[in-house]
């Protein structure tokens, strides 16, 4: 019985908090490997586009509720997430006409392009910051457990219990459907393919009649849909802050690139590597080993490499040694 109740607790504490925000992780950095892949440039404006987006999401899931349209047990949220999806993609549309496409007729450096998505990225921040303010924002409602550790006690008469959120199990599903959807896209359809080859080689997509204005407008409405989609995830699971998606912009960063920056399903793989590597090193393994050992070989501390507050140093620390010894990441993406 303990080494069950050990299982229970390592999925309770760890697989599933890791592979719910290893799914968030993974579709922000797919986003950011669309644009490095296609538009050539790391996009730093990449975490508050993803806080706009979520929050356009909560002002519409407001205006639903004062209406009283809701999905019963599920978030609100989700019937919102359109709406937060068009307003990401009006205003990244509108920041690469203004902005962007200036430094492409210029044909500009990356370094050029990187300096400013730096500046959109503090225009981004305080509009978020105006409208919403800095407070931890709650925006999930329905049911919150599918099943709560109390009644999972209760039916097996363990010791732990395994508690699993909706809105875990709603970001796994979303993520595995957004991805699927995704490949299905860039593999099958006329434009996807487009995309592809514009990122292999952009002289001779030209050359074939490739649309450039039309792949970049396409690649900025699926990264919308894409960091939308990862900030409502990652807002219900936990809340709703705009420095803390300014945060993520570094595990996000560090997936892209220790996945293979420019390759997508490097993407989704560095997303969970980072999320295990952070939730794993940061956990207090105490409970875990006391089922797991004998009485004797008890550990006495609490068996945690890391504090919870140096979580985001986990990922600076495998982009270190990722760009070191293996620029071109897991999957042999682009080398950066």
């Amino acid at each position: 019985m303990d080494f069950v109740n050990a299982i229970v607790a390592l999925t309770n504490f760890v697989l599933i908090p890791a592979m719910t925000y290893g799914s968030q992780l993974a579709l922000g950095a797919l986003g950011v490997t669309m644009i490095y892949g296609i538009l050539r440039f790391s996009n730093f404006a990449h975490g508050d586009t993803m806080a706009f987006g979520t929050m356009v999401t909560i002002l519409f899931t407001w205006l639903f509720q004062s209406w009283g349209i809701s999905l019963g047990p599920l978030p609100t949220a989700l019937l919102a997430i359109p709406f937060g999806i068009a307003g990401t993609a009006l205003m990244v549309l509108a920041t690469d006409r203004v902005v962007y496409r200036f430094y492409r007729a210029q044909k500009a450096k990356p370094i050029i392009f990187v300096m400013v998505s730096i500046g959109v990225m503090f225009v981004y921040n305080g509009v978020t910051r105006i409208i919403l303010g800095t407070d931890d924002i709650r925006f999930d409602d329905g049911e919150r457990f599918i099943i709560s550790a109390g009644d999972f006690k209760r039916s097996t008469g363990l010791a732990e219990g395994l508690g699993l959120k909706t809105t875990q199990a709603i970001t796994v599903i979303t993520a595995i459907i957004v991805v699927v959807a995704l490949f299905w896209f860039l593999n099958r359809t006329r434009t996807g393919k487009s995309m592809r080859a514009y990122s292999d080689n952009e002289d001779l997509a030209l050359l074939s009649g490739i649309n450039p204005e039309r792949v970049v407008m396409v690649t900025w409405l699926i990264v919308a849909g894409l960091i939308t989609i990862a900030g409502v995830l990652y807002g219900l699971d936990k809340s709703y802050k705009p420095f803390t998606y300014f945060q993520l912009l570094l595990p996000i960063f560090a997936a892209a690139i220790v996945g293979g920056l420019g390759n997508p399903l490097g993407a989704i793989a560095g997303g969970f590597v980072i999320a295990f590597s952070e939730v794993g090193l940061t956990y207090a393994w105490k409970k875990v080993l006391g089922y797991a050992m004998p009485e004797a070989l008890e550990p006495s501390g609490l068996v945690q490499l890391l504090a919870t507050e140096y979580k985001f140093a986990v990922s600076f620390m495998i982009l270190v040694v990722v760009l070191l010894f293996r620029p071109t990441g897991l999957f042999k993406g682009k080398s950066v």
